[in-house]
């Protein structure tokens, strides 16, 4: 057993413990709460000593594309955008991750222990997210959850991709249009299978299309629709269609949504903000608002924030979540918003995003206060083992919990 002590421990599930502790066995958090509950570290196999420092859960990316973008590679590492036909939701992002990726070994050295990765926005539909965790031996022993979510996009990328190909769409109507055929299609086809499946003698089994089997779990809520939409109008799109096929929708990078934040409460819709260290360099970037959090905040909505990777780099999380904190974010919506909240987004907070007995054990020990400039990560743990320890930290583990 692994056992942090004497930290100031802020779970993102209850409040800050000013003197805390952490229990961790096979990879789970067994224990936790005030050092005047911690049990004996005589009965531990390893004791860190966090005395000063903060410990709270490995950070969450909910929205980038590390190991899918090769890390200054070019050409040959860019594996994200199959821009050869505007829906391809058959396409899995873990087929195309290098799990060798430089961006995975920043992301622990910034605590940042799950990634939300996959396709980028040139196609309509581009294909399967994945929720990774950041260190493993293979993309397959990464895995938290796949797939995670299904990548769509509105907007001027998947314009501007097939304008120069002259091929369809070139408009945001078209975009719109392939996007809601392919969801009519698909769930005609899963409502054909459903039908043959409970009664096989009067209806017969449709035949088998990827593109569409891939969208089945959509229709029965099991998986969520990632919509990449930064323009108002975008976004209304997004709601449009979610409401027309009633499926479970993340709006994401939502630039201009602080401009229309009534609209999205009515909705009830995840908002994932972001990339915010970015210039605005493209039209429908014009919009672009550190204060956008803090607007959506005040208006009832507890927005995620992701960093887009490589758009701003996977370790700029934290430094994103402060920037918006100076700009009118509450601290603690901050917080949650790359931890807890991110993990609520992405569906898979039943495993992460907070420290709490049962869940994974994946932690940060931090220098100081998240949001001080000066702060740094000590210690980073992933499923009870120690994959990050900063040289002279002054915290010291050993063996794997």
């Amino acid at each position: 057993m692994f056992i942090i002590q004497h930290a100031f421990l802020h779970t993102m599930a209850t409040p800050a413990i000013p003197d805390g502790y952490v229990c961790v066995n096979h990879g789970k958090i067994i224990q936790l709460g005030e050092m005047s509950a911690c049990p004996s570290p005589d009965k531990m196999d390893t004791v860190l000593d966090a005395a000063g420092r903060w410990v709270m859960p490995g950070l969450v990316d909910p929205h980038c594309h590390v190991g899918i973008f090769g890390d200054g590679i070019g050409f040959e590492g860019d594996d994200g955008n199959e821009s050869t036909e505007p829906i391809t939701p058959h396409l899995r992002a873990l087929d195309g991750i290098d799990h060798m990726d430089r961006g995975f070994e920043d992301a622990r050295e910034a605590g940042v222990t799950t990634v939300v990765t996959g396709p980028g926005s040139a196609n309509v539909i581009g294909g399967q997210f994945v929720a990774l965790k950041t260190f493993g031996r293979t993309v397959d022993e990464m895995v938290l959850r796949e797939p995670c979510a299904m990548k769509v996009a509105l907007g001027e990328n998947p314009k501007m991709v097939y304008h120069e190909k002259h091929l369809m769409p070139i408009t945001r109507m078209a975009t719109a249009a392939l996007l809601r055929e392919h969801f009519i299609k698909s769930k005609t086809y899963y409502l054909a299978l459903k039908a043959h499946e409970e009664n096989p003698e009067d209806h017969e089994k449709p035949e088998y299309d990827m593109k569409m089997d891939v969208m089945m779990p959509i229709f029965q809520n099991n998986l969520v629709v990632k919509v990449h939409a930064h323009r108002a109008d975008d976004i209304a799109t997004a709601l449009r269609i979610q409401k027309e096929f009633n499926v479970d929708m993340t709006v994401e990078h939502a630039t201009e949504a602080w401009l229309m934040p009534e609209v999205l409460v009515e909705a009830g819709i995840d908002v994932i903000l972001g990339p915010l260290l970015t210039n605005r360099s493209k039209v429908e970037l014009r919009n672009q608002n550190l204060k956008a959090a803090g607007i959506l905040e005040k208006a009832g909505i507890l927005p995620a924030i992701m960093s887009d990777h490589p758009e701003v780099p996977v370790q700029h999380l934290r430094l994103s979540a402060a920037l918006a904190v100076r700009e009118g974010l509450s601290e603690e919506a901050a917080l949650k918003a790359i931890t807890i909240r991110a993990a609520e987004v992405c569906r898979i907070s039943d495993r992460v995003g907070s420290l709490q007995v049962g869940k994974d054990a994946d932690l940060i020990v931090l220098s100081g206060h998240p949001f001080h400039y000066d702060t740094v990560v000590d210690t980073t743990m992933i499923d009870g083992k120690v994959v990050f320890q900063r040289e002279n930290s002054g915290t010291s583990a050993g063996a794997d919990a």
